[in-house]
């Protein structure tokens, strides 16, 4: 999927529909939300408002800090802001980024490497986006260990992420975190299973073997020390996932159940990743987020 021109994504959204949820909320301690949403494409057409009116709200002399995933699930997401971008309503001038994770040992000119994919679908097709503030982890390191000390290093350097917007596996794992990896963990080399390698071999010729056996990932701590987390979650099939992450037990089976513990973290779903929701919890949060439902 890329993105040609200034089209908008998702027309059949109202586009001055007006998203209060951006409006920075006051309480010190916040409550995980649950912002259930009809479809995908309004699902990201609402994840891209928010994140554009923190970007806007953003006052600070230092840059606004966002961390980005890959992935099927943000590719509407960056649709939406690219459009904003190249119509001049969002400005990416003072935007720093810094991505979740890179496959070890591809090459950026791959095109399966995540360097690949977030220029091909997102920072090639932003007008004002300064490359030097574009931070991807370096798949072909020759020192793994001092570049993932290096990337939590520089993170903190701007003073840590104002926004991680994130999506999660069908089995919870956010970035390359796969189960049973601490909830604590920062940025470091990652083992991925034979589960992972076989759901991302739709993109190597549908071989696993194809797919590299290691990546480098930033943590789960690393994610959750943000300010604030969004994480999309979108298809039926992701619909165990979401169920762990707003109602199971805080757990490294599910690294996304960490959400539980973090100050205010946000879900964007669609109604097909509800299915193994309880019905109460599922209308619990279609009543006190309906001012968000597009």
């Amino acid at each position: 999927m890329r993105i040609t021109g200034v089209v908008r994504p998702n027309e059949s959204v109202k586009s001055g529909n007006t998203v209060s949820a951006a409006k920075p909320q006051k309480e010190r301690t916040k409550r995980m939300r649950v912002v259930i949403q009809e479809n995908y494409d309004k699902m990201c057409k609402w994840a891209a408002d928010y994140i554009a009116a923190k970007i806007k709200a953003h006052k600070e002399d230092r840059p606004f800090v966002l961390g980005l995933p890959t992935g099927s699930s943000p590719i509407g997401v960056y649709k939406e802001l690219a459009w904003q971008n190249q119509a001049g309503e969002l400005s990416f001038a003072n935007v720093v980024t810094f991505n979740m994770d890179e496959y070890l040992g591809l090459p950026r000119e791959h095109d399966q490497s995540y360097w690949y994919f977030m220029h091909d679908n997102f920072f090639d097709h932003l007008v004002d986006m300064k490359p030097e503030n574009i931070n991807i982890l370096n798949g072909m390191t020759d020192d793994p260990e001092k570049e993932c000390a290096d990337y939590e290093a520089k993170i903190a350097s701007y003073g840590g992420i104002d926004l991680f917007m994130g999506g999660i596996g069908v089995d919870g794992h956010i970035a390359f975190n796969e189960p049973y990896t601490s909830l604590s963990s920062r940025t470091g080399v990652r083992n991925l299973t034979t589960d992972t390698r076989i759901v991302n071999s739709r993109f190597f010729g549908n071989d696993p073997e194809k797919v590299p056996s290691q990546a480098l990932s930033v943590g789960v701590g690393t994610v959750f020390d943000s300010k604030e987390v969004l994480i999309l979650i979108n298809g039926h099939n992701k619909a165990r996932a979401l169920a762990a992450t707003v109602e199971g037990e805080v757990s490294q089976k599910w690294t996304c159940s960490a959400l539980q513990r973090h100050n205010g973290a946000i879900i964007a779903c669609d109604e097909a990743a509800c299915g193994e929701l309880t019905v109460d919890t599922y209308k619990y949060f279609l009543d006190i987020e309906r001012t968000q439902r597009l």
